[in-house]
Protein backbone atom coordinates (compact mmCIF):
# COMPACT_ATOMS: atom_id res chain seq x y z
CA UNK A 1 0.00 0.00 0.00
CA UNK A 2 1.39 3.39 -1.17
CA UNK A 3 1.90 6.23 1.49
CA UNK A 4 -1.03 8.22 0.20
CA UNK A 5 -3.71 5.50 -0.14
CA UNK A 6 -2.16 4.64 3.83
CA UNK A 7 -3.05 8.12 5.35
CA UNK A 8 -6.64 8.37 3.38
CA UNK A 9 -7.13 5.00 4.69
CA UNK A 10 -6.48 5.70 8.26
CA UNK A 11 -8.25 9.07 7.93
CA UNK A 12 -11.73 6.94 7.12
CA UNK A 13 -10.68 4.50 10.10
CA UNK A 14 -10.92 7.59 12.35
CA UNK A 15 -13.46 8.93 10.71
CA UNK A 16 -15.39 5.66 11.25
CA UNK A 17 -14.90 5.47 15.14
CA UNK A 18 -15.54 8.88 15.97
CA UNK A 19 -18.51 8.83 13.80
CA UNK A 20 -19.51 5.57 16.01
CA UNK A 21 -19.14 7.20 19.06
CA UNK A 22 -20.24 10.58 18.27
CA UNK A 23 -23.96 9.41 16.69
CA UNK A 24 -25.07 6.95 19.74
CA UNK A 25 -27.37 7.69 22.00
CA UNK A 26 -26.34 9.98 25.33
CA UNK A 27 -24.96 7.67 27.35
CA UNK A 28 -25.00 4.57 25.47
CA UNK A 29 -22.28 2.54 24.12
CA UNK A 30 -20.16 2.67 20.70
CA UNK A 31 -22.35 2.19 18.00
CA UNK A 32 -21.03 0.27 15.09
CA UNK A 33 -24.12 1.08 12.50
CA UNK A 34 -22.54 4.80 11.83
CA UNK A 35 -18.99 3.25 11.84
CA UNK A 36 -19.65 0.74 8.71
CA UNK A 37 -20.02 3.60 6.01
CA UNK A 38 -16.64 4.79 6.65
CA UNK A 39 -14.89 1.10 7.37
CA UNK A 40 -16.48 -0.09 4.30
CA UNK A 41 -15.04 3.37 2.46
CA UNK A 42 -11.84 2.80 3.99
CA UNK A 43 -11.25 -0.99 3.15
CA UNK A 44 -12.75 0.11 -1.03
CA UNK A 45 -9.96 3.20 -0.93
CA UNK A 46 -7.25 0.50 0.02
CA UNK A 47 -8.22 -1.54 -2.67
CA UNK A 48 -8.92 0.30 -5.36
CA UNK A 49 -6.36 3.43 -5.05
CA UNK A 50 -3.18 2.71 -6.38
CA UNK A 51 0.18 5.10 -7.10
CA UNK A 52 2.71 4.55 -9.24
CA UNK A 53 6.38 5.69 -8.97
CA UNK A 54 7.60 7.89 -12.49
CA UNK A 55 9.96 4.89 -13.17
CA UNK A 56 6.75 2.53 -13.04
CA UNK A 57 4.49 1.05 -15.53
CA UNK A 58 1.37 -0.84 -13.95
CA UNK A 59 -0.64 -4.21 -15.95
CA UNK A 60 -4.14 -4.34 -15.47
CA UNK A 61 -6.24 -6.78 -16.68
CA UNK A 62 -10.26 -6.56 -16.37
CA UNK A 63 -12.07 -9.82 -16.13
CA UNK A 64 -8.49 -11.77 -17.50
CA UNK A 65 -8.67 -8.92 -20.99
CA UNK A 66 -6.25 -5.94 -21.13
CA UNK A 67 -7.54 -3.12 -19.67
CA UNK A 68 -4.40 -0.76 -20.02
CA UNK A 69 -1.29 0.15 -18.60
CA UNK A 70 -1.40 2.46 -16.00
CA UNK A 71 0.74 4.95 -14.49
CA UNK A 72 2.77 6.80 -12.97
CA UNK A 73 0.77 8.71 -10.31
CA UNK A 74 -2.41 7.78 -8.46
CA UNK A 75 -5.05 5.52 -10.49
CA UNK A 76 -8.38 3.26 -9.21
CA UNK A 77 -8.89 -0.10 -10.46
CA UNK A 78 -12.08 -2.10 -9.87
CA UNK A 79 -11.74 -4.80 -6.62
CA UNK A 80 -12.07 -8.11 -7.44
CA UNK A 81 -12.66 -7.35 -11.33
CA UNK A 82 -9.62 -5.69 -12.29
CA UNK A 83 -6.17 -7.46 -11.24
CA UNK A 84 -2.78 -6.00 -11.65
CA UNK A 85 -0.48 -8.93 -13.01
CA UNK A 86 2.89 -6.71 -13.07
CA UNK A 87 5.05 -3.97 -12.38
CA UNK A 88 7.70 -2.95 -14.72
CA UNK A 89 9.94 -0.87 -14.39
CA UNK A 90 11.49 1.16 -16.78
CA UNK A 91 14.86 2.25 -15.35
CA UNK A 92 18.29 1.07 -17.25
CA UNK A 93 18.73 -2.12 -15.79
CA UNK A 94 22.32 -4.24 -15.98
CA UNK A 95 22.88 -8.03 -16.16
CA UNK A 96 25.91 -9.98 -15.73
CA UNK A 97 26.50 -12.95 -17.96
CA UNK A 98 29.54 -15.16 -18.84
CA UNK A 99 30.24 -18.23 -21.11
CA UNK A 100 32.57 -20.74 -19.42
CA UNK A 101 35.12 -23.12 -21.68
CA UNK A 102 33.25 -21.56 -24.87
CA UNK A 103 35.83 -22.31 -27.97
CA UNK A 104 36.58 -19.60 -30.11
CA UNK A 105 36.77 -20.29 -34.03
CA UNK A 106 40.36 -21.21 -33.65
CA UNK A 107 39.40 -23.61 -30.93
CA UNK A 108 40.86 -21.84 -27.87
CA UNK A 109 39.18 -22.57 -24.82
CA UNK A 110 38.30 -19.30 -23.19
CA UNK A 111 36.46 -17.83 -20.32
CA UNK A 112 34.84 -14.53 -20.96
CA UNK A 113 32.30 -11.75 -18.47
CA UNK A 114 30.01 -9.83 -20.12
CA UNK A 115 27.65 -7.21 -18.67
CA UNK A 116 24.30 -5.86 -20.53
CA UNK A 117 22.35 -2.70 -20.24
CA UNK A 118 19.00 -2.87 -20.99
CA UNK A 119 14.98 -1.37 -20.30
CA UNK A 120 12.04 -1.73 -21.28
CA UNK A 121 10.54 0.47 -23.93
CA UNK A 122 7.02 -1.69 -23.80
CA UNK A 123 5.47 -2.54 -20.64
CA UNK A 124 2.65 -4.62 -22.26
CA UNK A 125 4.69 -6.71 -24.40
CA UNK A 126 7.25 -7.50 -21.44
CA UNK A 127 4.13 -8.25 -19.32
CA UNK A 128 2.45 -10.42 -21.44
CA UNK A 129 4.33 -11.65 -24.40
CA UNK A 130 6.68 -13.47 -21.83
CA UNK A 131 6.52 -15.10 -19.00
CA UNK A 132 9.78 -13.76 -17.42
CA UNK A 133 11.46 -11.34 -19.25
CA UNK A 134 14.26 -10.97 -16.76
CA UNK A 135 15.54 -14.97 -17.03
CA UNK A 136 15.05 -14.46 -21.10
CA UNK A 137 17.19 -11.54 -21.21
CA UNK A 138 20.33 -13.69 -18.93
CA UNK A 139 19.23 -16.76 -21.48
CA UNK A 140 19.47 -14.73 -24.38
CA UNK A 141 23.15 -13.30 -23.48
CA UNK A 142 25.14 -15.96 -22.78
CA UNK A 143 23.67 -18.08 -26.01
CA UNK A 144 24.52 -15.09 -28.02
CA UNK A 145 27.94 -14.82 -26.36
CA UNK A 146 28.74 -18.03 -26.98
CA UNK A 147 27.69 -17.88 -30.58
CA UNK A 148 29.83 -14.97 -31.04
CA UNK A 149 32.58 -16.57 -29.34
CA UNK A 150 32.31 -19.56 -31.84
CA UNK A 151 32.74 -17.69 -34.86
CA UNK A 152 35.30 -15.19 -33.99
CA UNK A 153 39.44 -15.84 -33.52
CA UNK A 154 40.67 -15.24 -30.24
CA UNK A 155 43.16 -12.46 -31.88
CA UNK A 156 40.26 -10.71 -32.28
CA UNK A 157 38.21 -11.23 -28.99
CA UNK A 158 41.59 -9.70 -27.25
CA UNK A 159 42.02 -6.53 -29.39
CA UNK A 160 38.95 -5.71 -31.43
CA UNK A 161 36.25 -5.71 -28.38
CA UNK A 162 34.79 -2.89 -29.79
CA UNK A 163 33.41 -5.12 -32.76
CA UNK A 164 32.43 -7.64 -30.44
CA UNK A 165 30.71 -5.68 -27.88
CA UNK A 166 28.58 -4.19 -31.18
CA UNK A 167 27.71 -7.75 -32.93
CA UNK A 168 26.31 -8.85 -29.46
CA UNK A 169 24.56 -5.39 -29.00
CA UNK A 170 22.49 -5.55 -32.51
CA UNK A 171 22.11 -10.03 -31.87
CA UNK A 172 20.70 -9.78 -28.45
CA UNK A 173 18.37 -6.59 -29.40
CA UNK A 174 16.75 -8.48 -32.33
CA UNK A 175 16.13 -11.02 -29.86
CA UNK A 176 14.39 -9.33 -27.43
CA UNK A 177 12.95 -6.54 -29.11
CA UNK A 178 9.53 -8.63 -29.76
CA UNK A 179 9.41 -8.45 -26.07
CA UNK A 180 9.62 -4.66 -25.26
CA UNK A 181 12.76 -4.92 -24.25
CA UNK A 182 15.44 -2.47 -25.77
CA UNK A 183 19.64 -3.33 -25.34
CA UNK A 184 21.85 -0.14 -24.77
CA UNK A 185 25.20 -1.59 -24.82
CA UNK A 186 26.90 -4.78 -24.08
CA UNK A 187 30.60 -4.57 -22.54
CA UNK A 188 32.85 -7.55 -22.51
CA UNK A 189 34.55 -7.10 -19.27
CA UNK A 190 37.38 -10.14 -19.40
CA UNK A 191 38.72 -12.73 -21.40
CA UNK A 192 40.49 -15.38 -19.78
CA UNK A 193 42.72 -17.76 -21.34
CA UNK A 194 44.27 -21.18 -20.65
CA UNK A 195 47.92 -20.36 -18.77
CA UNK A 196 49.66 -22.45 -21.02
CA UNK A 197 48.85 -20.51 -23.99
CA UNK A 198 49.08 -17.51 -22.16
CA UNK A 199 52.65 -18.36 -22.18
CA UNK A 200 53.15 -19.33 -25.84
CA UNK A 201 51.66 -15.87 -26.81
CA UNK A 202 54.06 -14.39 -24.26
CA UNK A 203 56.71 -16.22 -26.38
CA UNK A 204 55.81 -15.37 -29.34
CA UNK A 205 54.88 -11.51 -28.50
CA UNK A 206 59.05 -11.49 -27.31
CA UNK A 207 59.56 -13.22 -30.51
CA UNK A 208 58.25 -10.74 -32.81
CA UNK A 209 59.64 -7.96 -30.53
CA UNK A 210 63.55 -9.41 -30.83
CA UNK A 211 62.91 -9.98 -34.92
CA UNK A 212 61.80 -6.32 -34.98
CA UNK A 213 64.80 -5.22 -33.53
CA UNK A 214 67.28 -7.19 -35.56
CA UNK A 215 65.22 -5.36 -38.52
CA UNK A 216 65.91 -2.30 -37.17
CA UNK A 217 69.77 -2.51 -35.97
CA UNK A 218 70.22 -4.12 -39.86
CA UNK A 219 68.82 -0.90 -41.54
CA UNK A 220 70.71 0.75 -39.03
CA UNK A 221 73.74 -1.06 -40.38
CA UNK A 222 73.26 -0.96 -44.33
CA UNK A 223 72.50 3.15 -43.61
CA UNK A 224 76.00 3.18 -42.00
CA UNK A 225 77.53 1.43 -44.77
CA UNK A 226 76.20 3.64 -47.14
CA UNK A 227 77.90 6.51 -45.43
CA UNK A 228 81.18 5.00 -44.91
CA UNK A 229 81.07 4.40 -48.89
CA UNK A 230 80.38 7.91 -49.74
CA UNK A 231 83.17 9.00 -46.98
CA UNK A 232 85.50 6.64 -48.25
CA UNK A 233 85.07 8.19 -51.90
CA UNK A 234 85.34 11.12 -50.66
CA UNK A 235 88.56 10.79 -49.24
CA UNK A 236 89.84 9.24 -52.24
CA UNK A 237 89.01 12.27 -53.87
CA UNK A 238 91.06 14.20 -51.26
CA UNK A 239 93.75 12.32 -49.47
CA UNK A 240 94.25 15.89 -47.62
CA UNK A 241 91.20 15.65 -45.88
CA UNK A 242 91.94 11.98 -44.94
CA UNK A 243 94.93 13.16 -42.91
CA UNK A 244 93.07 15.82 -41.32
CA UNK A 245 90.56 13.07 -40.20
CA UNK A 246 93.63 10.89 -39.07
CA UNK A 247 94.81 13.74 -37.14
CA UNK A 248 91.38 14.93 -35.75
CA UNK A 249 90.87 11.24 -34.32
CA UNK A 250 94.66 11.17 -33.09
CA UNK A 251 93.43 14.70 -31.05
CA UNK A 252 90.46 13.06 -29.99
CA UNK A 253 91.69 9.99 -28.28
CA UNK A 254 94.74 11.81 -26.43
CA UNK A 255 92.81 15.01 -25.27
CA UNK A 256 91.83 12.60 -22.10
CA UNK A 257 94.05 13.52 -19.21
CA UNK A 258 95.95 10.33 -17.57
CA UNK A 259 96.07 8.03 -20.58
CA UNK A 260 98.92 7.18 -22.58
CA UNK A 261 98.84 6.46 -26.56
CA UNK A 262 101.11 4.50 -28.40
CA UNK A 263 101.09 5.69 -32.39
CA UNK A 264 103.67 4.36 -34.69
CA UNK A 265 105.86 6.46 -36.21
CA UNK A 266 104.97 5.34 -40.32
CA UNK A 267 101.36 6.79 -39.11
CA UNK A 268 102.98 10.20 -37.86
CA UNK A 269 105.05 10.67 -40.81
CA UNK A 270 101.93 9.64 -43.56
CA UNK A 271 100.25 12.47 -41.26
CA UNK A 272 103.15 15.00 -42.58
CA UNK A 273 102.53 16.63 -45.70
CA UNK A 274 106.31 17.73 -46.30
CA UNK A 275 107.47 14.15 -45.57
CA UNK A 276 104.76 12.97 -47.88
CA UNK A 277 106.27 15.08 -50.66
CA UNK A 278 109.88 14.00 -50.15
CA UNK A 279 109.21 10.40 -50.06
CA UNK A 280 106.76 10.47 -53.15
CA UNK A 281 110.60 12.85 -54.91
CA UNK A 282 112.61 10.49 -53.69
CA UNK A 283 110.59 7.77 -54.91
CA UNK A 284 110.63 9.36 -58.80
CA UNK A 285 113.97 9.67 -58.60
CA UNK A 286 114.95 6.10 -57.94
CA UNK A 287 112.31 4.98 -60.61
CA UNK A 288 114.07 7.05 -63.24
CA UNK A 289 117.51 5.62 -62.29
CA UNK A 290 116.06 2.37 -62.05
CA UNK A 291 117.06 1.51 -59.11
CA UNK A 292 114.50 0.85 -56.87
CA UNK A 293 115.39 0.57 -53.22
CA UNK A 294 114.48 -2.74 -51.23
CA UNK A 295 111.40 -2.80 -49.77
CA UNK A 296 111.33 -2.49 -45.63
Amino acid sequence: MNPITLVIVVALILAGLWAGGVMAPEGGRFTPIYALPFLGAAVLVALSLKMANTWQKFVVLRAGKLQGVRGPGLFFIIPVIDRIVAIIDERIQTTGFNAEQALTRDTVPVNVDAVIFWHVDDAQSAALKITNYREAIDRVAQTSLRETIGSSLLATLLSDRTASNERLRAEIGAKTATWGVAVISVEVRDVAIPVALQDAMSRQAQAEREKQARIILGSAEAEVANLFVAAADSYADHPAALQLRAMNIIYETTKERGSTILIPTAMIDSMNPASAINLAGVASRTEAAGDMPPPP
